[in-house]
């Protein structure tokens, strides 16, 4: 699927424009957009970056990174995803950098998703779902899950976000209902983020393979 991923992130590289601060999202397949952006460093102004992952990578081929709260309202924003379905709607987290992917998608006009075709899902569910939690708040939000959805929550031991809090990766799922259970589930305490991209969903995905197919 590396093939796959690599031609969905030059891709992307079509949607942005000259001078443009570019929201930069986190994962495998955003690595090969950072590495075509890298080639195109000399033509924007900078990137606002949704991890210390791809802050450090996106400094290594020279791209100044710009804090969000500076630069205001973005144009684009390109990212990739765990899950996909038909609405563009998403599940993302697997990198636990959800909190920060969530503003920066807030923030930008256009959210361009690259994703291989193995994220592809009717319905979503399947990847279990991150939740970002307050640390304190664990066995609370945990316990709240259970109750409101039937899922399995298991506590993803050994990582802490960037933010400094734990993640809580959601199994046996069956979300029919995204924007719904985004909404429901923000309203736990402890809840700092929910990993679906539902109430705003990507604007464009593009899919890798020969050609790349964009949605």
């Amino acid at each position: 699927m590396s093939e796959a991923k690599r031609l969905a992130g030059e891709q992307a590289i079509e949607y942005v424009e000259d001078g443009m601060v570019v929201g930069v999202g986190t994962g495998s397949t955003v690595a090969y957009f950072i590495d075509a952006l890298g080639r195109i460093r000399d033509r924007i102004a900078g990137a606002v970056s949704s991890s210390e992952q791809s802050t450090a990578r996106l400094k290594q081929h020279g791209i100044e990174v710009l804090e969000l709260n500076d630069t205001g309202p973005l144009a684009l924003y390109v990212d990739g995803a765990d899950e996909c379905d038909p609405h563009k709607r998403l599940i993302k987290g697997g990198g636990a950098a959800l909190t920060r992917e969530k503003i920066i998608a807030e923030a930008s006009a256009k959210f361009v998703c690259i994703i291989d075709p193995a994220k592809q899902v009717d319905v979503l569910g399947r990847f279990p779902l991150p939740i970002e939690v307050i640390p304190m708040a664990r066995s609370l939000v945990a316990r709240e899950i259970v109750a409101k959805t039937g899922g399995q929550p298991v506590w993803r031991e050994g990582v802490v976000t960037d933010n400094g809090n734990v993640v809580l990766d959601v199994h046996h799922l069956r979300i029919v209902d995204p924007v719904g259970l985004e909404r429901e589930l923000n309203q736990v305490p402890g809840v700092v983020s929910v990993g679906l991209f539902a109430r705003r969903p990507a604007d464009v995905v593009i899919v890798g393979g020969e050609p790349p197919r964009v949605l």
